[in-house]
Order: C-alpha cells, then structure tokens, then sequence
C-alpha cells in the first residue's frame, strides 16, 4: 500500500519565496524581493493594521495554527503576482509577524506547511492558499474547481481519493483576504434597545427584498445600502417591526453540487469567513469597501428604531467533509477546528453539511466569541439567532446545558446584553433541545409553529396544546426565570413553504433544485384549500386569503415574541417550493407588485394593524406568564379560556375534540410597573378562534368579564375596521363564521 507521504498528485507543486515562477511561455518572471518581518505581536489574531516600531505603518499578522510547520503570509498585487512573508515567531500557537509597508486594501492570505497524514487528521497542504479564519473582508468568489481541493478531487478511486494530496496551487481560484483600517467612531449611533417583550422580528434576506423593490435604485439592489435606502426602510417602519433577522451575511461560499447544476447557495449557510461580511451584497466594492457599506447599513436601520440581527452559522463550515474542498480551517489545522470521528478520516457531522467545529477546543471557542463581539462592538448589530445552536452546546458528545459555548456566552460582558436567539436543534442523536436552553437565551419554537398550522387545517385532536401556545408556552418556558419572550413564535421561517403557499400547496415542489423533489421536509402541515397550487377558482382564492389573515393574526395575538417572515405580508409565494436555499431569482426575491392588487395590499394593511394594535396593548406583550389566578373578590383572572357555550373550559374540555377556542387576557392584571412605579393597566381582550368549515354560534361572558364587547379584528372581513366596530352585550350569542378569529374588547 502507498504511504501517506508517497499520495502526491499530480505534480508541480507551488513556488516558494526564492523560487521564479514559469509564465505560459515558458520564460521566468521576477519574483518581488521578500519584504522585511518585524516581530510583531500574536493578538490580536488576523491582519490589523496599525503604526509599529519607530512610527512605521503596516500590519500584523497573527494566526493559531498548532501542529504547523511554518506559515507564510502571502501578499497580493493588483496583477495577482504573489509575494509570500515567511512569519517565523511562534507564541502559544500563534504564528505572527509585523510587515512594514501593508497597508489597508492589501490582499491577501495563508500558506501552511505541515504532515499530510489524512488516517490521523492531519491535512496540510501548502499548495493551498487558505483564508484567515479572521480576514475583516474577502474579494472575490469561490468556484471551486479541482485546485481549491487539498486531495485530488477526482482521483480514480474515489474511496482513498482525500488521501491523496494534491500539489496543484490553488490561489489564482480562491478569493482573498484584504486588510482593513478600522477607523469607525459609533458615538453618533443610537442602538433601539427594543425590550425583548416588545419586539417584532421581521426576518429577510439582504438581496432579496431588495432586489425587486422599484423604490430602490437599480444599482443599489440586493446589498447593504438597499436595505439602507429610505424606501426600504419606510416599509419596515410602516409594517412597524422592531428588529430585521438577516439570513447569514458572512462570507458564504457555494457548494460544489450546486455550481455543477449552474446553481448557488442563495440563503447563506454556508460560512467561511465569520468577520467578513458577504462581499456579494456590496455595492461600493470588495476591497474593504463593504465592512463600511454595512456599518452604514446598521446607523439607518438604527436611526429608523430598527434593531439589526444576524443569523449566524458557527456549527459548520464551507469546507465539508473529507471530500470538501480546503479552504481555510481545514489547511490551517484540521484536528484543531473541526470534530473529528475515531477514525480521523472522517468527520463528526451534527449537522447534516460534512463537519461540524470542535466548539469545545479553546481556540474555536475564541474564534467564535471574538467573532460575535466584533459584529456587536466594531459593526453596531443587536444580537444574534443561531442556525443548529443544539451543535454548539454540544460537549465532547452530547448536548449539554453546561457547556463551554454557553457558559462563556453567559459570563461575557458584551455577549449577555444583546438578543441571543438558539435554533435549538441539529441533526445528532439527542438534538432536539426545545425549551432546554438557560435564561438569557430565547428560542425559536416549532411546538408553537405546528400547533397553529394543526390548528386552523383543523388536525389537532383537542386544544389543549393549542392553549400553551397562545398564552407564551409555559409548559416550555416557565423554569429558571425564564419569561414568556424567551419564545420567539412563528408560522413560517426561510425553511420551508411561505405562508401563501402554506394554504395553496399540501406536498413540496422542489423540482427546480435539481435534486428530483428528494430535498427539503414532507412534513409540511399545510392545507391547499382544495386545489393544488394557483387557482382560478375565486371562493378559493378568497378562503385563502382568508386563513392567512387567521395565521398572521394568531400570531401576533399570541404571547412571545412574533415572527414574520419577509413577504409574508404581500402574499409572496415560492410556487410550492419549501427549500428554496438555492433559488437566487424571481423564486425567492419579494414580487414588490403585489402591493398594488387589492386583496394582498389588504393583507399589508391588516399586518401593519396587528403590529400597531400590540405596540399599543401590554396585555398583548406580557413580560411574566399568566397565573391563571384571581387577584380580586369579583373572581376576574389575568387568563381564562371558554367554549362555545360562553363557559369557563373544565378539564374534560381541554380534552374534548374541538374547533373553537375562546381567551379572555385581563389588562387589569398585568404584573410589573412601569417606568415611573406605576401599575401596568391596558384594555382587556376576548379573542375567539374558531377553525371549523362551518359558521359557530359563540355566547360572550358576562360578568365580572365584561359587559359589553367592541369587534376590533374579524379576519371573516378582507377590509378591516377602521373605525369602532360592532358592539355586542355580555351574554349574547353571536355567530362566528367558518374559519375565523374575532378581536373584541371587553367594556
């Protein structure tokens, strides 16, 4: 059997320093003279550009790198011609060296020599130019041909082909790292703060809700400064959502199936640069340009009270598997970042892309706590909501609540005061960590979103579960002083159907990602309404329209924090497409004209007046949860559930087969204070759902609940109530039609 030191193909392997590199002639071109290295210093980690020794600008280099041999800082022209900087100081891991002369918008990145012996983890392989884990900003794109991978990709014998190195240089095909003066000064910023039981996210992709919208110029689109223009930014004020949740805006890179289809990676979840933000959302250029076309992006949402959070993906990287290609951590020292199972060949994947980082090992832990501070101290954002969280608490094997990922979350000055929201789950036995997550922390909840789509496509066998989810999802969330805004509610996220297409579709159609409808989840818990996809048919039409106006104001009645998903408002569809992570077109971008038609313009409008109502009513956005308990002699409780009958709900109701549910919230009740001290009085509310195909009488409560009630919302209505709507008597029996949710306010 060939050694692992003998798998060297195919030959002509990259020049070093003192080498004359061919040109396609044949002729032997200069080599610029290696610049002088100071010492420097190893932090902080990356290329930081500051005045050295004697008053001397340039830059220091600082790089962890182990079980390394030697590494070369390796220095870009404008022609691409390569100069490579030996750094020969070692300090606790770290190889670092100060270089007179480089200044901002210097690209460029790592050669690392060291063992290639893949049985034992080690993948070194200097031929390939590696990108610093912490480059402020990347220029150019990765394209992924045979080069950029550090074994040959297509070795005949594809089972051994990661053992075999390949000698071949990657740089001309690798994008860049560029040195960046940070020179910002945030003392103009007003940070919104929005308390988390006040908030409303509203989560989009940079690109595409921009890059359709006709307001926007057309050379501004899908970037930073779209999302910046004041026509951007009236919409969310209008809509009047407190925080945007960007899909992943660090430097992503595209798969290789995907790129062999003539596809890419359009959501983003594919990191390799965790401080740069993503050069192919930038208007103003790719050499530096875009850290301040994003900072710039961050000081207009601010100024427009909107908060900015990133979805951020630490739990894997661009790099794959053992047949990815080498990009950056896993030529720098691939045993130090990523876990690695028994047999060191192959990677420990908890989620489902090839690898996932060793989040344990101390220097991932620092990659990823400094990259997240940077994002809050040095480009101004609020907070964070981390895709397959579950993966990072993770120990040496299971999740664990007290892990080092966690527990330094939870001690760092800077970290524990933004939102931090856990996609809490990955793939790996035991993954599945809803409701598990400590205090500081708030979750998405699917509980919350299957509830509600079983609820109005009339599949829940009784309303029990139906009752958590409403009231804050105690059954989850009451523990270790945790508040009801540690739930964050949605009905539709990226992954999976838009919400129009939640009521028109029952099984995905993914045909257009090349994958034969194999992609994305069967467990849709949607409901087409009676006809699959478009229709023609206007009672259809209108009985859709209709159960969205139910999805979206269940949420946004619901106690937590709500989620919206961009579009979701206009009646953006995917046309049944629940996967769409690779449809960067009309597919997946806002469709801007629908505003202009009146049934979706209505659904707008409605949006923007449940957000409103419940910026205007605390009894809405509860900071504690319900007691469920009277405070008073009158029997009044801050929570109560009834039946159809107008009758307080007994235990044998939870359990009984239901389509209508009745719940009173009482303003009067609320715990806490305002600012000044003062008790916390709203309106109190009796909202009724009704989720059956047939109209339902309903008997309203009287006393001490009310005597009489104001209709506020009627989703049975397509226009909405713009002045005090109908008043009804305490004791009434009013009808409520089929698959509806009645708002009323109790007098």
């Amino acid at each position: 059997m060939t050694s692992a030191a003998e798998r060297r193909a195919p030959a002509g392997g990259p020049a070093t320093g003192s080498e004359r590199p061919a040109t396609a002639n044949g002729a032997r071109r200069a080599v610029p003279p290696v610049p002088a290295v100071w010492p420097g210093a190893p932090t902080p980690l990356g290329a930081r550009f500051r005045v050295g020794p004697d008053g001397v600008a340039g830059t220091n280099f600082a790089l962890w790198a182990a079980g390394a041999e030697a590494v070369r800082v390796c220095l870009f022209d404008e022609g691409g011609r390569e100069t490579r900087v030996p750094l020969t100081e070692l300090t606790h891991e770290i190889w670092h060296g100060f270089v007179p002369g480089v200044l901002p918008g210097q690209r460029y990145g790592y050669r690392v020599d060291g063992r290639w012996d893949p049985w034992t983890g080690a993948r070194w392989n200097p031929a390939k130019l590696l990108l610093d884990p912490y480059a402020r900003a990347v220029d150019g794109e990765f394209v992924l041909p045979p080069e950029v991978y550090g074994h040959v990709r297509d070795w005949p014998e594809q089972q051994v082909a990661d053992t075999v190195r390949d000698e071949r240089d990657s740089a001309p095909y690798v994008p860049k790292g560029v040195v960046v003066h940070d020179d910002d000064d945030w003392s103009d910023d007003r940070r919104p703060k929005t308390p988390w039981a006040d908030s409303v996210i509203y989560e989009l992709h940079v690109r595409g809700f921009t890059k359709l919208h006709p307001g926007i110029p057309e050379e501004l689109r899908g970037t930073y400064a779209g999302l910046a223009h004041p026509a951007a930014i009236e919409h969310l004020v209008g809509l009047g959502v407190t925080a945007v949740e960007l899909l992943p805006v660090h430097q992503f890179a595209h798969e290789d199936h995907l790129l062999r289809r003539g596809l890419r990676n359009y959501w983003g979840y594919n990191s390799i640069g965790y401080f740069a933000p993503h050069a192919g959302y930038a208007a103003s250029g790719t050499a530096g340009q875009q850290v301040g076309e994003f900072k710039r992006m961050v000081r207009a949402l601010h100024a427009a009270g909107v908060e900015v959070i990133l979805d951020v993906v630490y739990n894997h990287t661009a790099e794959a598997g053992e047949l990815g290609p080498t990009l950056s951590l896993k030529g720098i020292d691939n045993r130090g970042y990523y876990r690695l199972q028994d047999d060191a060949r192959r990677y420990a994947d908890y989620t489902g892309c090839g690898n996932t980082l060793h989040v344990v090992r101390p220097q991932v832990l620092r990659l990823i706590t400094d990259s997240l501070r940077y994002w809050v101290t040095e480009m101004g954002v609020d907070g964070f909501r981390f895709d397959l969280a579950a993966a990072l608490a993770r120990s040496m094997h299971d999740v664990d609540m007290l892990s080092p990922f966690l527990a330094v979350i939870a001690q760092d000055p800077v970290l524990r005061r933004v939102k931090l929201i856990a996609e809490p789950w990955d793939i790996g036995s035991g993954g599945y960590q809803v409701g598990a997550f400590p205090p500081l922390w708030a979750e998405w909840n699917d509980r919350y979103r299957n509830t509600v789509r079983d609820f109005w496509r009339h599949a829940l066998p009784d309303v029990r579960e139906m009752g958590y989810r409403l009231s804050g999802s105690s059954d989850l969330y009451a523990w270790g002083g945790r508040r009801p805004y540690a739930s964050v509610n949605f009905v539709t996220a990226h992954d999976g159907f838009t919400l129009r297409d939640l009521v028109s579709y029952e099984t995905k159609h993914n045909e257009d990602n090349g994958e034969d409808n194999r992609d994305g989840t069967d467990d849709n818990r949607s409901a087409n309404c009676g006809t699959e996809g478009e229709s023609d048919d206007e009672r259809v039409r209108a009985l859709r329209r209709r159960q969205l106006r139910n999805l979206l104001t269940t949420l946004l009645l619901s106690t937590g924090v709500p989620m919206l998903v961009a579009g979701d408002e206009l009646g953006r569809t995917q046309r049944g497409n629940n996967n769409a992570y690779c449809q960067d077109n009309e597919i997946s971008w806002l469709d801007w004209s629908l505003l202009e038609q009146p049934g979706w313009r209505a659904l707008y409008d409605l949006t923007a007046r449940l957000v409103a109502l419940r910026h205007r009513h605390p009894v809405l956005r509860r900071r504690a949860f319900f007691s469920g308990r009277s405070q008073t002699a009158d029997g009044l409780r801050d929570l109560a559930w009834f039946t159809a009958r107008g009758a307080e709900m007994t235990e044998g109701d939870w359990y009984a087969p239901a389509a209508t549910l009745g719940m009173y919230l009482s303003g009067r009740d609320i715990p806490g204070r305002d600012e000044r001290g003062a008790p916390v009085v709203d309106d109190s509310f009796l909202a009724v759902l009704h989720a059956g195909d047939r109209p339902t009488g309903f008997v309203l409560p009287g006393p001490p609940w009310a005597e009489r009630y104001e209709v506020v919302v009627d989703t049975a209505a397509e226009e909405q109530f713009r002045a005090p709507g109908t008043v009804h008597r305490a004791g009434s029996r009013i009808t409520v039609p089929a698959r509806t949710v009645l708002l009323l306010r109790a007098a």
